[in-house]
């Protein structure tokens, strides 16, 4: 029987490939997911010592909320003898400076305009830290300025740093959840990071990946930079893949906080653009070592390698392939396609789709019932824990144009604007409302 009377064209058989791929790529991910259902969030054994730690914190104009970050770190339940607060003002044209001398930090104002962006504030201040307070920290905590802190976040991370791990991550929780469709959409999907990947991992003893802020490095791998090394768009992604490649394993402690997320789809497109952008850079210099590290049988490695591709490299072959045969396929009137054969393709990539949408649905479902103590909301928006359910599934669909025109397009690092001003015993305090 002809592939043609199964439906089977060449461009059907093409998504299916994809499809299946995607499948089996990724079904370690379901596993994941199985093993924290069935086990629960990991339990750290409590630290032998208090270790010395300095807390570094990147900020461009955030007058508005670099003192709450830093009076949620002063009011820790750990001694308080043991940790400093250093704040890189970097090129303010505000407060910032002011106002967190004014909560306590120490404070280093920087204006190299020639070199932006987050992973150059770490270069400098890592430098100065060292060279002006030698040998004081045993590890750095990385945050940015929009962050809080609950109040047993250093003591949790202090336990997994007690046990000898080089770099830890956290749990991230957002303190602005029912802002807007966007923002639920964010919260949800480190939510889910947070528990069902990096919980996971270090239930399996595998590496888990550093995001963004929120998470620790022992300042003997900052020493032996001499600062920080690691300048694409995305450094964290970059540092957390160096460490897999290079079988540097980082942990993860259930020590929250809370980030403040985008709210308009084009401060999301913007910031997106330039994860999506580092991704394909990090990817590009990486993948040979990744492979190595496979090869060497570290599945921290091929972990890794599925976190910044083959997703996004495929995405963009798929698109850029169904979209040929398409425009090319009407074009010829029947000579490359005919009109059934065109209408067999519009229906695979639908049930394409359809499946991305279930799936990303089905996340969202596991993700807010098992997570749902930790989302905070207001008394009259909680709706939107509901109905985040469906537009979650359409927030992580909007990454494949966004993979497509990050290829194209020159991306620069562009600073997000924060603005939610508040203590974290005000996110706690909605659930009360």
């Amino acid at each position: 029987m002809e592939f043609n009377r199964l439906g089977l064209t060449p461009i059907v058989i093409f998504n299916l490939i994809i499809w299946v791929f995607f499948t089996f790529a990724y079904l370690y991910q379901f596993v994941y997911i199985l093993v924290t259902l069935r086990r629960g969030e990991v339990k750290l054994p409590e630290a032998k010592k208090n270790h010395r730690y300095a807390f570094f914190i990147a900020a461009h104009n955030e007058e508005s909320v670099i003192a709450n970050l830093v009076q949620s770190i002063k009011q820790q339940d750990y001694p308080s003898e043991l940790i400093d607060v250093f704040v890189v003002a970097d090129a303010c044209t505000d407060r910032t400076a002011k106002e967190a001398r004014r909560a306590g930090a120490i404070v280093y104002e920087r204006n190299d305009l020639a070199r932006k962006g987050k992973s150059w504030v770490l270069d400098y201040g890592f430098d100065r830290i060292l060279n002006e307070y030698p040998d004081k920290y045993e590890a750095f905590f990385v945050f940015d300025a929009d962050n809080l802190l609950s109040p047993t976040y250093v003591r949790e991370m202090n336990k997994v740093f007690d046990q000898g791990y080089l770099v830890a991550t956290s749990y991230r929780n957002s303190k602005n959840f029912d802002s807007s469709w966007i923002s639920s959409a964010y919260a949800l999907w480190f939510l889910r990071e947070a528990k069902f990947l990096n919980n996971s991992r270090m239930q399996l003893g595998t590496g888990c990946a550093i995001s963004g802020s929120g998470w620790m490095v022992s300042s003997r791998i900052i020493q032996g930079m001499h600062g920080w090394d690691f300048h694409t768009l995305t450094e964290d992604i970059q540092f957390s893949t160096f460490c897999a490649a290079n079988g540097i394993q980082i942990a993860y402690a259930p020590a929250e906080f809370y980030d403040e997320q985008p709210i308009t789809l084009a401060a999301s497109w913007t910031q997106r653009m330039r994860w999506t952008k580092g991704f394909y850079q990090v990817f590009f210099s990486y993948v040979g070592d990744l492979f190595h590290g496979i090869r060497s049988k570290r599945f921290g490695s091929y972990d890794m390698l599925m976190t910044i591709a083959p997703g996004n490299i495929l995405t963009l072959v798929s698109a850029l392939v169904n979209a040929a045969y398409l425009i090319i396929g009407s074009l010829s009137h029947g000579f490359l396609a005919t009109q059934n054969e065109i209408s067999m393709a519009v229906g695979s990539l639908f049930m394409t789709f359809a499946s991305m949408y279930v799936t990303f649905f089905l996340l969202a479902i596991i993700t807010t019932i098992s997570e749902r103590k930790h989302i905070h909301c207001r008394k009259g928006r909680r709706w939107r824990i509901f109905t985040n359910l469906f537009t979650f599934p359409l927030f992580m669909m909007t990454y494949i144009p966004i993979t497509v025109a990050a290829l194209f397009m020159k991306v620069e690092w562009v600073p997000t604007k924060h603005t939610v001003s508040i203590s974290a015993s005000d996110i706690t305090a909605q659930d009360g409302e």
